[in-house]
């Protein structure tokens, strides 16, 4: 929330939340690459909640499914036809790379959104890795599949030739710059969301304005729901768009 200064005023601390400390000794602990953390602690509850859904949830499976089994089926349907449609079915021996993806993203964005929690989407560190192994992922692949051919994907032969070297100079730093973006884009949008809602939790503690402040939590939250949903679809389908080409490379 917010604390009193000595003059009666109150500071606050937003970025507090994403503070990375270890689950075990003191809070002041150095934390190492072996620690574990909140990080990993709500990383691993992700997991444990794609785990419950897909596995335990559907294991009793029915003609007329349970909510858990229906939810599973519509995640699972919405995730295939996004990769077919936007990748084309020869894409779909990747769908469970995609999928795992699209819900490791939301699971920890939306248990992101309970009381006491920590999203660790909101963390460069966490993003990037997902990230750069989607680039390496995809770049090795392009050129598996095409060799050299590959490197058609920054020739954009239908342009002038005088401007081909200029485009292609510009479809290069433009695909390295896909994981920086790929990564940012996603962290970003999650840190500033958990930001405002701590800004306005602060303010809740002073009474004139604590009405203002509480329809405006509530607001914001019930944003924070809808970016956490778009932001996993976002990440998932620019990973179908540059899946795409690396399948089919030439402009």
């Amino acid at each position: 929330m917010a604390t009193e200064k000595a003059d009666g005023g109150l500071v606050f601390h937003p970025m507090d939340q994403f503070i990375v400390k270890p689950l075990f000794g003191n809070a002041g602990d150095p934390v190492g690459m072996f620690t574990i953390t909140n990080v990993t602690l709500w990383m691993a509850l992700a997991i444990v909640a794609m785990v419950l859904l897909f596995v335990l949830g559907t294991s009793k499976r029915a003609v007329v499914p349970t909510r858990t089994q229906s939810i599973g089926e519509l995640a699972y349907g919405f995730i295939y036809k996004m990769v077919e449609d936007v990748t084309g079915k020869d894409a779909i021996v990747y769908f469970p790379y995609i999928m795992t993806l699209f819900m490791f993203i939301i699971f920890s964005n939306f248990l992101g959104l309970l009381p006491m929690a920590f999203t660790p989407t909101s963390h460069i560190v966490v993003t990037a890795v997902m990230a750069f192994a989607v680039f390496f992922a995809i770049t090795i692949l392009g050129f598996v599949k095409h060799g050299v051919g590959f490197l058609g994907l920054f020739w954009v032969s239908s342009a002038p030739l005088a401007l081909r070297p200029i485009l292609a100079l510009i479809e290069v730093i433009s695909y390295f710059v896909r994981p920086i973006s790929h990564s940012i884009r996603l962290a970003g949008n999650m840190m500033a969301g958990h930001a405002v809602i701590k800004v306005f939790a602060g303010f809740a503690a002073i009474a004139a304005i604590a009405p203002l402040s509480i329809a405006a939590i509530t607001a914001v939250y019930a944003l924070e729901v809808l970016v956490s949903f778009i932001q996993a679809y976002v990440f998932t389908i620019l990973t179908c768009v540059y899946l795409k080409d690396a399948l089919h490379p030439a402009h």
